[in-house]
């Protein structure tokens, strides 16, 4: 007849913890105390009485105080896994990026499994609520949050559970992360057009890179502006209601009024929304206004003339998150952040400005 058994609290910690290591959650060290009570929903005092009696079994060996236990189990008993990874977009269309499928394929090969979500950013309205019930449904080890907002990524950065900032507004925050350095491209894009003449530059990027305070690539374009002599106010990087009837509102609300000479368009799909704007009023590019992107996109290779833009090589960013992923998976915390360089490549969007004896603005190309 076999003996029932009740375990105590800190047994079933212990038990459930084993099971975890046997699985090979965690390998090398052990989490501490504070982020496996957030992850299990208990209380410290029972995570280090479960924690004492893994130690006395020979799974766990201490380390010294405020050291992280060393995982002893045998290498028999462990589990090769992998881990499941969500990926939170920030638009439909990123599923079509090639370093988006590059970045899946990647993962893959490596053995983890992969989810895009089917709501991105955008579609939940960067609302942190919606996001987290969407979380909270979703079964995943880890997450890559696409171009977040500051409020988005510090919800992330705050959770048990690891999480992968690709671009957004991740400055300062406890989270591991990887994007184009735009600030040098910034500048040198700022110099070249004061140069050719232009005083009205315009950038438009999504509110959330200007709120609730400038990005520091936004940041870095109005302090050279500043730095060039020009005035600098929200004409230069303007809030708009992000939606596309919200973004052609403003473009025709700038060029009613104060037309700029030369407009950046950060994002190939706001771009393309531009050259839509700009060809329906028939004004013309580059004689009538200078035309950047502030990404790059394949599809500019065929344009005639060149697009002007930014370029940044999506390879070292795809390898930096595979590394992050295999981190995670062998249970070494990873919170690097790290940038890759940006180069601004002038085009045959950009032209000088002349102003004729009559006062009459005329943009002739370089």
């Amino acid at each position: 007849m076999s003996v029932f058994k009740v375990l105590s609290g800190s047994q079933q910690v212990a038990s459930h913890l084993r099971e975890l290591l046997a699985s090979g959650r965690w390998s090398g060290v052990m989490p501490g105390r504070t982020r496996l009570a957030a992850e299990l929903g208990v209380s410290g005092k029972l995570i280090d009485a479960a924690l004492v009696e893994l130690e006395l079994e020979g799974v766990l060996e201490a380390a010294g105080p405020r050291r992280q236990r060393r995982i002893r189990i045998p290498a028999e008993r462990a589990i090769q896994r992998s881990l499941r990874l969500a990926i939170l977009l920030n638009e439909p269309a990123d599923r079509q990026l090639a370093y988006m499928v590059e970045l899946r394929h990647e993962l893959e090969e490596d053995g983890h499994s992969v989810t895009n979500l089917p709501k991105t950013l955008v579609e939940l309205g960067m609302n942190v609520k919606r996001i987290a019930r969407m979380v909270e449904q979703t079964e995943a080890d880890a997450w890559i949050v696409m171009a977040g907002s500051r409020p988005v990524l510090e919800w992330f950065s705050s959770q048990p559970f690891p999480a992968f900032a690709l671009f957004g507004r991740r400055g300062g925050l406890p989270i591991a992360a990887v994007g184009p350095d735009k600030r040098s491209a910034y500048l040198n894009v700022v110099r070249e057009l004061v140069k050719m003449g232009h005083r009205r530059i315009v950038l438009m990027a999504r509110p959330r890179r200007r709120l609730p305070k400038p990005g520091a690539a936004e940041q870095a374009f109005l302090d050279e502006l500043a730095a060039q002599g020009l005035a600098v106010s929200d004409y230069n990087l303007p809030a708009w209601q992000e939606t596309s009837h919200g973004f052609h509102s403003h473009l025709d609300a700038l060029f009613q009024v104060t037309p700029p000479t030369a407009l950046l368009i950060d994002e190939v799909g706001l771009f393309t929304a531009a050259q839509q704007f700009l060809a329906q009023r028939r004004l013309r590019v580059p004689q009538e206004i200078s035309l950047i992107c502030t990404d790059y996109d394949p599809s500019f290779e065929w344009c005639e003339p060149p697009i002007s833009h930014f370029r940044w090589d999506s390879r070292p960013i795809v390898r930096r998150i595979v590394r992050w992923a295999g981190n995670v998976n062998r249970g070494k915390k990873d919170l690097r952040q790290t940038l890759t360089p940006v180069a601004f490549v002038t085009g045959g969007t950009t032209g000088f400005i002349r102003v004729s004896p009559h006062n009459r603005t005329n943009i002739c190309r370089e």
